[in-house]
């Protein structure tokens, strides 16, 4: 049954060296929520207008030498805009466009939704409207952005953090996470999830999970015998991985050890081996149906209690929770209405 929708504008920002998925996914998150809301019979027209604004209209070309077509110019922009998203590049270019810096300061209080992608935080940093508030960034360019912007209570290991009306997404594809996550907003989590299948992801990651996957930081390591210890402990989270027995597997002192790890991958080794953990039980909750108790002893947190701790302290969100609503069991997917 068609119901009455207000039609809300989005306006994603282009720029020369922008990164192309950081516009051309929340694009298409929108684009098939209005294709799934029209076929579902939610609504009769799009639910979303989508517009590539740039400061001139015309082909822009994005980092990796792409063109995206803007058809709207900065000055061309209404009134009527409801979400404006900023996309992340190179810091040392983008922050060479003041003209989306000025566009920052002007939009922020007339749109319902500022939102940044990847390192377009910088930008929002920039602006100033990111003072006081939490706000997170790609993972590679926390200490650039902390260094440079103090005042901003910045989170490194967060998909997505929102703050009033304004939002950050961590790395390049946290853009699609945040845009499903609007589109839940604004829809309800069926749309969401059945906008997430026809984009073959998965609406599994929610704001508060780590953007720090133990397989992106395995490669954070420069040594490769930190290198190799971190893959071993994301293979083997029931191990014992006590700093004591880590630093006998590296034949060195606990404390040269401890020392070594923080300086290779930026965080100690109890909390390296808590998030493979998580990230091993995580992926035990969404996609198999055994119980709290044997994914506990399988991840290595041998007993329940610790794990529902560990969960609700970097997730927000205790296990059982987090299974009814990630798990690949708990949301049959079908298009009825």
């Amino acid at each position: 049954m068609n119901i009455p929708i207000h039609i809300r504008s989005i306006g994603i920002v282009a720029f020369s060296g922008a990164e192309v998925l950081d516009i051309t996914g929340p694009y298409e998150v929108f684009s098939f929520a209005n294709m799934i809301l029209q076929k579902e019979g939610v609504t009769q027209e799009a639910a979303y207008t989508i517009s590539v604004l740039a400061e001139r209209p015309g082909p822009v070309v994005t980092m990796t030498g792409l063109q995206i077509i803007a058809d709207q110019s900065f000055s061309d922009i209404d009134t009527s805009l409801d979400t404006l998203l900023i996309p992340g590049g190179d810091p040392q270019v983008l922050l060479a466009n003041t003209q989306v810096v000025e566009l920052i300061n002007d939009m922020e209080p007339k749109v319902r939704r500022l939102v940044s992608v990847c390192t377009g935080a910088f930008l929002l940093a920039e602006s100033g409207v990111l003072d006081g508030y939490k706000a997170t960034t790609h993972w590679n360019y926390c200490t650039e952005f902390t260094e440079k912007y103090p005042r901003v209570n910045l989170q490194p290991d967060r998909i997505f953090i929102n703050e009033g009306n304004i939002t950050t997404s961590g790395g390049i594809t946290s853009g699609i996470d945040l845009a499903l996550a609007l589109v839940e907003e604004d829809w309800g989590q069926k749309i969401a999830l059945a906008v997430a299948q026809f984009l073959v992801v998965y609406l599994k990651r929610p704001g508060g999970q780590s953007q720090f996957s133990s397989y992106l930081t395995r490669e954070a390591s420069k040594h490769s015998g930190i290198r190799d210890l971190q893959s071993w402990i994301i293979q083997n989270p029931e191990e014992d991985l006590r700093v004591d027995s880590l630093s006998n597997r590296m034949a060195m002192s606990s404390r040269n050890f401890s020392r070594l790890f923080l300086s290779e991958t930026g965080m100690t080794p109890a909390k390296f081996v808590e998030m493979s953990r998580i990230d091993a039980a995580r992926n035990l909750l969404e996609l198999t149906k055994v119980s709290i108790e044997t994914i506990a002893d399988r991840s290595g947190f041998k007993d329940s209690e610790n794990m529902r701790r560990a969960f609700i302290r970097k997730l927000g969100v205790n296990p059982r929770e987090y299974r009814k609503r990630f798990g690949k069991h708990s949301h049959p997917i079908n298009n009825s209405n």
